[in-house]
This record gives C-alpha cells, structure tokens and sequence, in this order.
C-alpha cells in the first residue's frame, strides 16, 4: 500500500470539512493532491517529445507507471468520499501525461474499484501540439492497486493477502481473472507490444501472475511490479520439502541403486528443460522494484548465482554471473531511499527523484522459481 493510501486508511475519520472552507480548495491542498504529493522535477509530454521521447527514459517510465498505480488507489477513495471526476483527487495524477481513464476493474461482491485501464489521450495530446504518441510510450496501461486498509473495501483486500500468504499463488481471486480478462482485451485492441501492466503490494501480486499467464500462452507484455510479495507459508514448506529432498539424495547417492540408468535419463530430461528455459525466458522479463527494507518484498534479492549491481542510468548494463543469458527479471534495489517499512513498503517512494536504484542483474531464487513454469510446456501462438 502506498504512504498515501496509509495515511488515507487513518483518515476519513471524524471526517467533515472546516467551516467556511469550499471542497475544491479543500481538493487542492489536500495531502494527495497531485501537486502536493506528485513527482517534481517532472517533464510532462510536449511536442519536443516527437524529436526525443522521454518515455525511452527507464526512470521516466518508472514513475509515470508509479503515478498510474497510485490514481488506482486514489479512484476507490474517491469513490468511498462519492468524488466524481470534476472533484475527485485521481484524475489529476493521469491527465498532466495525456491518458485518460477508459475502464475500471470493480470487484463486485464489494464495489471497491481495484484496477484501471488508462489510454492514451489523442484529443489532449493534439491541445498540447503533440501530434502523435511518444515512441516508447503505451497505447494502454492497466494498473492495479495493493492493500487498502480501510472499509468497506479491507476485507476482500486482506482475504486475497492471506490467499497468497497461504498458496503463493493468487488464481482463485476474482480480481485474477477480472485483470486477466481486462489485459486479454487491451492486448486484443492494441497488441501485446503496446500494452503494459503494473501493480503495486498485493496489486504487484497480480500484476505478475496475470503478465505470467498470458506469457504461458507466448503472448509478452511489460510488466512492471513496484514491492511485490515475497513471503507466503507455501514458499517456507517448499524450501523445507527442497531441503529434504536435497538431503534424501545425498543419502541416496551413497547407496547402491539399480536403477541408474533411468536416474541418468531423467537427469537428462532436466537437462534439457533447463535448457529450453534459458532460452525461452528472455521473450518475457518483468521489471520488478523491490526495497530491502520492506520485509514483504526483501526475499526477491535472495541470489543463487553471483549478483551484481549496476547504475540503471547505464545503457552498457551487461549480465555477469555464472551462468549468462539466465536472468529472467530485471530486477531494480534501492540504494537510496526510504528505510522505515512503512516508508520502504510505500509508492510514492517509486515516483521521487532523489532515489538512486542498482540494477541487481542476477540468478534470484524467488523469482526463478515462481516464473520457471512457464516454459514446461511449448507456449502457444500470440
């Protein structure tokens, strides 16, 4: 959950507006204002775009993606206030980049409002003398939220947080397949190359899972994850069951066996699973942003092979470590930033410009583990 939607979960008590005062000068230096809490030192889209785009900017993408999550959380609890979108705090976190707000994911066993698609705004670009979307940029955006802790929408929140605390694995949500859906119709309308996924906490918990199912059926849309989920009881008794296995074939090792060969044969039959992973893995790479001061997303970091940090300004990042061509998600660290965890688990944290970010270009178990499945079977056409 964002700082923001934290402090919002704390507030909308005792509510109530100080006499006198009217609601759009409340809107305007309220706490989540855009320009209040917004990115600074922020270019928006111009006609100078057309020359150089700033959305080939890594960074500059990061945060745009970041705002848009953040206009997710900011449509439920403007929803929650019955804000509409004359008064409403989340259109002023869309409009400055020239989208436009076109679909809302609503879960309906509660109304709360979940994800967004966002689209590229031709008319308000053309006011702007933009005459044609930026190169690099996305025709369409769908952003999902995290955990809200307030009422009425916390208790289907925190059902789908102890969903993957239990299962690490969040397909038997109806927010799945509502995102699963939504992503399935933008990459319809706009084709994979010009779609793009993010989310944040729990909403990064999706945002993965949906991006990994289409993947599965060869379809490759970008993926951008802001303190994914990293810590679930599935994953502890796995590790635990991986121990025990590692340890019963040590022991079995020693032992004299008959069936050698067939162990041979399917030593073999991984062999060459590893090797069409390596090579399949490349066409899908998720962008993940993790803070190690945010124990929920911390265990993303957790290496096999030899990590290595590298300034993701650079354009010259290469992959060292042992087994190249292996890396399956472009994983960014803060090196800069927020330490507290409430802080560290936060979004706005992803749209500051005075964060510095590593690149941690290595083998990470988590993150192996949860996408390797998705080769174990010929993915089918796009």
């Amino acid at each position: 959950m964002s700082k923001s939607s934290q402090q919002a979960a704390k507030g909308g008590e005792g509510g109530g507006q100080p006499e006198g005062r009217s609601e759009s000068a409340s809107v305007a230096d309220h706490p989540y204002a855009f320009h209040v809490s917004g990115p600074r030192n922020f270019s928006f889209p111009n006609w100078r775009d057309l020359i150089r785009s700033t959305w080939r900017d890594p960074n500059y993408k990061r945060m745009v993606i970041a705002c848009f999550i953040q206009v997710v959380y900011l449509l439920e609890l403007d929803r929650q206030d019955k804000k509409t979108e004359t008064n409403g705090l989340a259109p002023k976190w869309w409009k400055p980049f020239k989208y436009k707000l076109t679909q809302t994911l609503v879960d309906d066993r509660d109304g709360s409002i979940y994800g967004a698609v966002l689209e590229w705004d031709r008319s308000a670009a053309l006011s702007e003398l933009i005459l044609m979307k930026p190169a690099g940029a996305p025709r369409a955006v769908l952003a999902l939220r995290g955990t809200l802790l307030k009422n009425p929408t916390i208790m289907r929140d925190l059902e789908d947080d102890l969903r993957f605390l239990a299962w690490e694995s969040l397909k038997g949500s109806v927010r799945f397949h509502g995102a699963l859906e939504a992503l399935k119709w933008m990459v319809d309308r706009f084709g994979s190359s010009n779609v793009c996924v993010g989310g944040h906490s729990l909403g990064a918990g999706f945002a993965l899972q949906v991006g990994k199912a289409l993947a599965k059926q060869g379809v490759f849309v970008e993926c951008h994850v802001f303190n994914p989920p990293s810590v679930s009881l599935a994953m502890s008794l796995r590790s635990a069951g991986e121990k025990a296995a590692f340890l019963w074939k040590k022991i079995r090792d020693r032992l004299p066996s008959k069936g050698e060969v067939s162990v041979d044969k399917k030593e073999k039959a991984s062999a060459n699973g590893e090797e069409m992973f390596s090579n399949e893995i490349k066409k899908w790479m998720p962008h993940l942003y993790v803070n190690n001061s945010d124990y929920i997303c911390c265990y993303y970091i957790d290496a096999a092979g030899t990590a290595v940090a590298t300034d993701v300004s650079s354009d010259k990042a290469k992959m060292i470590n042992n087994s190249p061509g292996e890396a399956v998600a472009k994983l960014f660290v803060m090196t800069k930033g927020p330490r507290k965890f409430l802080e560290a688990h936060g979004l706005e944290q992803w749209w500051s410009d005075d964060i510095e970010l590593q690149q941690a270009l290595h083998q990470s178990k988590l993150i192996n583990r949860q996408l390797r499945s998705l080769y174990t079977a010929t993915p089918g056409k796009s």
